[in-house]
């Protein structure tokens, strides 16, 4: 069994990807093909937004769009410290500092409330200049972005959406990626829509950022590719990825309808001996990830030797939350201090999940848990 089948999902992809990876063989197309500017055009009317721009991963997807913030190092920009690593990672790459905020106990994303008040704590605090949110749609569900958008026009921050896990979903039927002044999203393999290798994109409504973001992720080029006009990347997605993701996008919708079969079936014979993932009522989520949470992390860890007996493949997402890693331990969190995404690191575990799971899988997975619940 695999945690995430992809060899189930490329059986019906192999003869698109076959014959668009002969094409761009043929035309030797490697770098900014025309599968690349389709495939942009295609993301971008999904999402509902004027600019969708292909980068080389999630974390350059978040980088570009920070360094054209023009970010400093005493440029506060708050992030939830239950994600992963790179959400984080990409203020400090872009020149700015981070400061973690605490998440909301259902959702698992950010919490406003929290939000708000680690403002207000920095300004009272005066080292650092508020300047940003990076908000995460965490595990495939939009954050509450009615609350997060009033926060950020009210302290006049800039609003980056980190929707690497949740492309494919919705908040109040619009579709994650359109939120804040730009978003960003993921296409590595493991994701609902994902690349094999390494990918990404932003998207913008924004003329002007899609312009900065267009030029930074080419080594910072002007008019002339070779008059560079600022200090950018290597920040590309490249051809065959496109081909990749192209293929993928023509069974996106049917995979997302397949995915909410597999976690209504999940939650149908587990909600009785575990907290189940709770999808709030004003937003859908795409099931980057169906996680669960044990009693305490002695019981999860009974849980997953349980299931690993059983050949079930598991992951915990995550078992440290970013405040307390060894990274930024020079930034003086310490234990207690974000309760609740400490609280999650040591209960929650992960159960397989992908389009592809048949019911006998799922009953299998259901009744090892039950077992040891």
């Amino acid at each position: 069994m695999q945690f995430i089948d992809l060899n189930r999902q490329y059986k019906r992809v192999q003869e698109t990807i076959e014959k668009g990876f002969s094409q761009v063989l043929e035309k030797n197309s490697y770098i900014n093909g025309p599968q690349v500017r389709e495939l942009e055009q295609r993301l971008a009317k999904f999402v509902g937004v004027g600019h969708a721009l292909g980068c080389s991963s999630g974390t350059d997807a978040l980088v570009i769009p920070l360094m054209a913030f023009g970010l400093r190092r005493d440029d506060a920009v708050f992030v939830p410290s239950f994600t992963f690593f790179a959400s984080a990672e990409a203020i400090t790459l872009a020149g700015g500092t981070p400061v973690f905020v605490d998440c909301d106990p259902v959702s698992f994303n950010i919490d406003p409330e929290e939000l708000e008040e680690a403002i207000l704590q920095v300004q009272r605090e005066g080292r650092l200049w508020p300047r940003g949110i990076i908000s995460v749609d965490l595990f495939g569900q939009p954050a509450s972005y009615s609350e997060i958008e009033a926060i950020a026009e009210e302290y006049d921050l800039f609003l980056l959406e980190d929707a690497a896990q949740a492309f494919g979903s919705t908040y109040k039927g619009y579709a994650a990626g359109r939120f804040g002044d730009a978003a960003a999203t993921s296409f590595f393999p493991a994701k609902p829509l994902g690349c094999y290798g390494d990918g990404g994109a932003i998207f913008t409504a924004i003329d002007e950022m899609a312009d900065l973001c267009n030029s930074i992720r080419e080594h910072g080029k002007g008019i002339d590719k070779y008059d560079n006009v600022r200090i950018g990347l290597n920040g590309r997605l490249d051809t065959l990825q496109a081909v990749v993701l192209l293929a993928k996008l023509d069974i996106f919708e049917d995979e997302i309808k397949r995915r909410e079969v597999v976690a209504a079936a999940y939650e149908e014979r587990l909600k009785d001996v575990l907290v189940t993932p709770q999808v709030l009522s004003d937003r859908t989520s795409v099931w980057a990830q169906y996680t669960l949470c044990a009693q305490d992390s002695e019981h999860r860890d009974r849980i997953l030797e349980h299931l690993s007996a059983r050949s079930i493949p598991t992951a915990i997402y995550y078992r440290t939350p970013i405040h307390l890693s060894t990274a930024y331990a020079h930034l003086g969190y310490e234990r207690d201090m974000l309760p609740v995404c400490e609280l999650l690191s040591e209960r929650v575990f992960s159960i397989p999940m992908h389009p592809y799971l048949e019911e006998k899988e799922i009953d299998m997975i259901a009744q090892a848990i039950r077992e040891v619940c």
